[in-house]
Formats: structure tokens, C-alpha cells, sequence
């Protein structure tokens, strides 16, 4: 009897014991949620579950999951999350500031803070004002702080998996490589063109006011020129803060000048460029100079700048002289304090 009963007692524990979960739980919130209230997890082609999110953003949900590393998405903001089964994670974020303000916790939480810090601490380093005035020796000094700073954040971490080291010493050998090769390209021009030097030039560009428009005929004021076209997407999302600083130095010693290089090998014939350049021109009501270049990427004074990706922007004092042939962007803090700079 004593025996049945050590038997039914272990029967009994056992199956009083807890399985294993084949899910995992996603909860947490997003404040300032975009219109969409949902929350998308994904891996490739492989797994997709829509999450919903309740009107003061917070979200909960179960995922039946394959254990591994998975891409998130809200609106236009994307980021990666860990995942494994029986894990029970959350986290926090602002949509206005997605990145920065992106806090895990919960399982996972080390490997998931570890990689949003590994991928934002870049921007300590190659910051806006090393972009926007490159010389080889900051570039150098950004790489091994870089370096070091990635280190250290490695080092706070402990306990992590060395599948995600090697993945966090990847992604910043390939940030390393990527800001080379951009900002190896940015010294070499401003060294080929640099402060100072008479500007290339451009002649009787096609004006959308009516008329043509040369480079001369502005002389005597400062003259920020962007290179861009209407299929460009960055370019466009440049127009909202471009038209905000063409209102904020109206009147002043400087013309925005925004030069067209739309051409017929993607709208089809020259017309047909020229005609999407003027219904964007007057769809998005753009200010400033409006002008059609007269050869797209083949005018000379594209060339002359080595332009070979847009948007691209340019600063040109009143003598005609270079200030900037790689200008910052209108939404970049630094073009302000450039131009403030100038006294304009």
C-alpha cells in the first residue's frame, strides 16, 4: 500500500510539473504610436505575426516562434529582436525617437540592449560634423574611438552568447567600412575643390518662373544649390526642410537654387522628364529657383562637381568662389550653423 501510494505521488508531481512553453510572450509599449496600431514581427519569408496595439500603445501577444533573431517593424520604424520559446519580453519605445529611446527587457533583454547599443554607438563617433567636414585625421581618430567604444560596451555586457559578439564585431567592421568609403570619397573631393576655389559653373539652365538662368547671373549673393530629381526619394524628403530654411533667410544674401537632373533613361524621352519635373515642381509648390539642367548627369557642371549620387548640395559664395562643394543637408542642424556662420 505504502508503495502504491510513493508511486501515485510521483505520478502526481510529474504531472503537476510545468512543460516547457512553445511560445514565446511579446508584450510592451510604444508611446506616440504611429496610425497603424500594429506592430509586425517577421523573419524573411518565414514567419510573419501582425501584433496589435491598443490605442495607449501598449501590446501584448504570444508568438509561436522558431528560436532566433528576428526583424521588428511599426510604421516606417524597423529594429531586430532575440527570440526563444518560453521567453517572456517586452519592450518600450517612442516612435518619434525610435532607436534611441528602444529599451528591452525581460528574456533576452542583454543580447536585444546589447544590440541596439552596439548599433547606435556609431553615431557617437562619425557624428554630423565629421560628415559634414571630413579631413583623414578625424576619420581616423572616429575609427579607433569606434573601436574602443565598442570594446567597452562589449565588456558591460557579460554572459553574452559569442554568436552575438560575432555578430555585434561584424556589423561594426561593416560600419567601419561603410563610413571609409563614403568619407574617403568626401575628403578627396574637398581636397580637389576646396574653399575658395572659382565654382564650375552652369549656363542657361531652363527656369521653371520662365526664361533661363545662369550661374553669373546671381553673382553678388550666396547661392545654395541642390542637385536633385523627381524619382529620388532621399531628395524628396529633403524638400519639407528645404522650403522651412528657404523661409527662415528670405530676404537675405542668399538664393536656393534647386537644379533638375531628370533625364530620359528613367521617364523615356527628355520631354517626358522635363514634363514630371514640372508637374512636381508645381505639385509640391517648391519655392526657391526651380531649374531643368541641360544635360542631366552628362551637364558639366554635375560633372564638374563629381556628382554621381543625390540629393547632393553645394554652397557658392557672391564672388562665385566654392564654399562647400558637399553642403549639409537643409535638415541637418549643421547647415544652419554653417550659414549663421557666414553672417547670411
Amino acid at each position: 500500500m505504502k508503495k502504491l501510494l510513493l508511486i501515485l505521488s510521483i505520478a502526481a508531481f510529474v504531472s503537476c510539473q510545468e512543460k516547457p512553453k512553445d511560445f514565446v510572450t511579446l508584450s510592451g509599449k510604444i508611446t506616440n504610436q504611429h496610425e497603424s496600431k500594429t506592430l509586425k514581427i517577421y523573419k524573411d519569408k518565414t514567419y510573419e505575426k501582425v501584433i496589435s496595439i491598443n490605442d495607449d500603445g501598449t501590446f501584448s501577444d504570444t508568438l509561436k516562434i522558431a528560436d532566433g533573431d528576428y526583424s521588428m517593424r511599426h510604421g516606417d520604424e524597423r529594429g531586430s529582436i532575440y527570440l526563444k520559446n518560453g521567453f517572456v519580453s517586452s519592450f518600450d519605445t517612442d516612435y518619434e525617437d525610435f532607436d534611441n529611446t528602444l529599451v528591452y527587457k525581460g528574456d533576452g533583454a542583454d543580447i536585444n540592449n546589447f544590440s541596439i547599443k552596439s548599433y547606435l554607438i556609431s553615431g557617437d563617433y562619425f557624428t554630423d560634423a565629421l560628415v559634414s567636414n571630413a579631413n583623414q585625421k578625424d576619420l581616423d581618430a572616429a575609427v579607433e574611438g569606434y573601436k574602443k567604444g565598442f570594446e567597452d560596451l562589449q565588456n558591460s555586457f557579460k554572459g553574452l552568447d559569442s554568436a552575438h559578439i560575432a555578430d555585434g564585431a561584424k556589423n561594426m567592421e561593416g560600419t567601419i567600412k561603410s563610413y571609409k568609403g563614403y568619407l574617403s570619397g568626401k575628403i578627396a573631393l574637398l581636397e580637389a575643390m576646396p574653399k575658395g576655389m572659382a565654382s564650375p559653373v552652369f549656363e542657361n539652365y531652363i527656369n521653371h518662373k520662365g526664361g533661363n538662368t545662369s550661374l553669373s547671373d546671381l553673382k553678388g549673393k550666396y547661392v545654395y544649390v541642390d542637385v536633385w530629381a523627381t524619382w529620388c526619394g532621399p531628395c524628396k524628403r529633403e524638400i519639407p526642410s528645404l522650403k522651412k530654411i528657404e523661409e527662415q533667410y528670405h530676404g537675405k544674401n542668399i538664393e536656393f537654387v534647386s537644379i533638375s537632373v531628370d533625364d530620359e533613361k528613367r521617364s523615356g524621352t527628355k520631354e517626358k522628364a522635363f514634363e514630371a519635373w514640372t508637374k512636381m515642381v508645381n505639385d509640391k509648390e517648391l519655392g526657391g529657383i526651380q531649374l531643368f539642367s541641360d544635360n542631366a548627369w552628362q551637364s558639366d557642371f554635375v560633372k564638374n562637381y563629381k556628382i554621381n549620387g543625390i540629393p547632393r548640395f553645394i554652397l557658392i559664395d557672391p564672388e562665385g568662389n566654392v564654399v562647400s562643394p558637399d553642403a549639409p543637408r537643409p535638415s541637418s542642424p549643421q547647415l544652419i550653423e554653417l550659414l549663421n556662420a557666414l553672417n547670411i
